[in-house]
């Protein structure tokens, strides 16, 4: 099936290869079309992106009846503008429980460590998660994914990390993949983070040798996780810890992700750089000298404004990683303390709060973590060109800025995900 967009306002395209870093990260002239561009789609991917005229002339007009049985359709965009699919690339999708009450022991002062030791935090997730059933797991991710979709995701990294035993760790992956299989929700990329916390009973060297004999052997020969990360923050895991199970897992096949330094400045960002894992996450707190190993090092920042958000902490200075011309991204981090899917939300943050150009924040939401995240397809997204995924967004508007302009609802009026138009 074959369908044309025409009349679309202007493109924020975002073609190429490899990240955008530096001040190409909001080059308008470089990456954004003007209004008059359309998209011809065949199945799941785009074929071409040409000037509406030719495509009219070539397809017929939108507000003509296609003939009986015509496999091409043609449809109007009525100048509304157009950014590509959003990648969100660090999610811990799937968990239940509440623990909306650390809002107000955080307000009394209350440390993130205090708080577990408190019974709060991870461990209350691990145990409302392993009470709830396969079915309402399943449940949960299927209406999180759909939320997700409203706000313009069309593909996720999801992790597990709140079972920390072997076969509930497994388990979280087995529902991840069937929510994988399902059609017209966002895509996904496992990542198997059974590295979270320790669990009660066991101290942190007693579980790493678990992990390291036990849990990952079975997580790679289950076959669904494409990659591990790890916890890497002093009182949960040292750097001594981190690279023993990231080596193992990349000898197992894995690719490496890691969240680092999200409270203190705890050495993950020179692990990060030595190993060249694929994306160091949290990265709040890592100092620039390991900044500059890590890009070095080709380790995309992964960073997450909507956990600084939520704990009420300092975001980054996410110009000086674009005048230090570094490879970065955001993410939502949605967790149950972080209870956040709209990467429009994120990028408000960031344009809105932190001064930075719309069309950086922008790129930090689509083209960027589309290279630590693939499509399941091997083709590209994240960015619109000829032979990328036919994802992308329509906006409630002629202005592509719009897209981080309506944090409180979706900027979109429909979503196109693997050639599926998904009106909002």
């Amino acid at each position: 099936m074959r369908t044309v967009y025409v009349n679309a306002g202007p493109m924020a395209h975002l073609s190429g290869k490899g990240p955008l870093k530096g001040h190409s990260m909001f080059d308008v002239d470089a990456y954004v079309s003007a209004k008059g561009m359309g998209l011809v789609v065949i199945d799941d991917s785009i074929e071409s992106i040409s000037p509406s005229e030719e495509l009219i002339s070539e397809y017929g007009r939108p507000d003509v009846q296609q003939s009986p049985g015509s496999e091409t359709q043609v449809i109007s965009l009525n100048g509304n503008a157009v950014i590509p699919g959003l990648v969100d690339g660090h999610t811990h999708l799937l968990w239940a429980g509440d623990r909306s009450r650390e809002l107000s022991w955080r307000h009394g002062g209350k440390s993130y460590k205090e708080i577990s030791q408190m019974g709060g935090g991870i461990q209350d997730t691990v145990r409302s998660t392993a009470s709830a059933s396969d079915e309402h797991l399943l449940k949960l991710g299927y209406s999180r994914m759909r939320a997700a979709l409203r706000t313009g995701t069309t593909h996720l990294e999801v992790k597990s990390g709140y079972g920390l035993t072997t076969d509930s760790e497994m388990r979280l992956m087995d529902i991840a993949s069937k929510l994988k299989s399902m059609e017209h929700l966002p895509s996904m990329d496992l990542t198997w983070l059974g590295a979270h916390d320790t669990p009660p009973g066991m101290n942190t060297d007693e579980y790493v040798e678990q992990i390291l004999s036990e849990q990952l052997p079975q997580i790679v020969e289950q076959g669904h996780a494409r990659s591990a990360d790890i916890f890497c923050e002093p009182g949960w895991f040292s750097t001594e810890h981190s690279e023993d199970i990231l080596k193992s897992a990349r000898e197992s096949g894995l690719e490496l992700r890691m969240h680092i330094d999200e409270f203190v400045d705890g050495g993950g960002g020179d692990l990060a750089a030595e190993l060249g894992v694929t994306t160091a996450d949290h990265a709040f707190h890592s100092n620039m000298d390991s900044r500059k190993k890590m890009n070095t090092a080709k380790v995309n920042t992964g960073f997450l404004p909507g956990t600084p958000y939520a704990l009420g902490t300092q975001w980054p200075d996410f110009n000086r990683m674009i005048e230090e011309q570094f490879t970065w991204s955001i993410a939502t981090d949605f967790n149950p303390n972080c209870k956040m899917l709209s990467l429009p939300f994120m990028g408000s943050l960031l344009s809105q709060r932190c001064s930075v150009h719309p069309l950086a924040s922008l790129v930090a939401a689509t083209r960027n973590p589309a290279e630590t995240t693939p499509h399941s397809s091997g083709k590209a997204h994240g960015r619109l060109e000829p032979g990328a995924v036919a994802n992308f967004n329509v906006i409630d508007g002629p202005y592509w800025e719009a897209w981080c302009l309506q944090p409180s609802h979706t900027p979109f009026v429909s979503t196109c995900i693997s050639g599926n138009l998904i009106h909002h």
